[in-house]
């Protein structure tokens, strides 16, 4: 019940990456949240590597995805 208000609720990390890494390309991704794993070389498989053990870049990326995604 607590997921009720969550936006996020249901989408893992691989679909908000993709969708992301879509909509902005990954140069424009790294400009927005400057981190090694957007920047340089840039693969899904290497960013969800450090995005799930990098819990101030993760809360970036999902912090990213509702402002642009969110607004309905």
């Amino acid at each position: 019940m607590g997921q009720v208000n969550n936006p996020l609720h249901g989408k893992t990390l691989e679909t908000i990456l993709i969708e992301l890494v879509d909509f902005y390309g990954w140069e424009q991704l790294g400009y927005k949240i400057d981190i090694r794993c957007f920047n340089e070389n840039p693969s899904v498989k290497s960013s969800l590597t450090f995005l799930r053990k990098t819990e101030w870049a993760r809360k970036k990326v999902e912090e990213l995805y509702l402002d642009v995604f969110n607004k309905q």
